[in-house]
């Protein structure tokens, strides 16, 4: 367990992980996680601090400020989610004699671009997304052991969940007053979103969330704009893009990994949904 001290930080041992493999081996090259890292009891303030990724801080406990560049100062307290950009100054941490326990996840690849376009805005507000709680404390230390596992498979689905995770502060953000039913909408979509590396059984994931076929079609429909087989479809399709620019698998390989049996299926299905075959969409986008 990569656990260190730094007194000028905390007086707490830091566990911070970076990625430890290579990132050409990593699948899901639209979305990686170059490190995580937890600071209980952060002492420490910065000030003109920059950084080249990107990074999700969340504040489980504790209080400070976050400035960007010369904007007005925010106040930080338990339960808020800010973020780190690059081409910005930042200044941020505890007043002097306070702490706050904070977990950051560094982030790069093209999925963040369509989180701007879509669903996170305001980047330079501080959000309160509410204080942690178990079920939350349980994902987040689950993405931390998947990321020390050092297995590209379990790195891939760590980046999963936190695009899931944060998509759900978010969504609490906006709406505090999530109604239990809306909670379960939103674990079906991080679970679907999780099955991108499966075949796909709708019934059988519908059994699992113990509602109906039926049930499952309308709020993926709701929630994306598509029907349930579309909505699956595009979201193995946007990721074998990245593997195809991203690897030197062969069609084979990458529709195994997506879940489909038959790569001739596949081949005809990334056709539909992209336009050309995938050897076509590799070929011209490296020429």
């Amino acid at each position: 367990m990569p656990r260190f001290m730094d007194n000028t930080i905390s007086p707490y041992p830091l566990r911070i992980i970076t990625l430890p493999i290579d990132a050409s081996k990593l699948k899901l090259q639209s979305l990686r996680i170059l490190n995580v890292g937890h600071l209980p009891g952060r002492i420490m303030y910065r000030e003109h601090a920059t950084f080249e990724k990107w990074a999700i801080v969340y504040i489980a406990g504790g209080s400070g400020t976050y400035r960007v560049n010369q904007g007005p100062v925010q106040q930080v307290e338990s339960g808020s989610l800010f973020v780190f950009r690059p081409n910005c100054t930042y200044h941020y941490g505890p007043a002097p004699g306070g702490y706050w326990d904070e977990f950051y996840f560094s982030l790069e690849g093209s999925r963040i671009k369509e989180w701007q376009e879509s669903w996170l805005t305001q980047l330079d507000q501080v959000k309160q997304v509410g204080t942690e709680d178990a079920a939350q404390q349980h994902r987040i230390e689950r993405i931390f052991n998947l990321m020390e596992s050092g297995i590209p498979g379990n790195i891939d689905r760590a980046a999963l969940l936190v695009e899931s995770l944060l998509f759900e502060f978010i969504q609490g953000a906006e709406a505090s007053s999530d109604t239990p039913k809306s909670q379960q909408h939103s674990n079906l979509i991080e679970d679907l979103t999780l099955s991108i590396y499966q075949a796909f059984d709708a019934q059988a994931f519908a059994n699992r969330h113990h509602i109906s076929l039926s049930t499952l079609r309308r709020i993926v429909n709701d929630y994306s704009g598509f029907p349930l087989n579309t909505y699956i479809h595009r979201m193995k399709m946007a990721e074998a893009k990245n593997i195809l620019l991203n690897t030197t698998d062969s069609v084979k390989v990458i529709a195994s990994s997506l879940g489909y049996k038959d790569e001739f299926y596949f081949s005809r299905i990334f056709k539909k949904y992209v336009g050309v075959s995938p050897l076509l969409f590799r070929k011209s986008m490296h020429t």
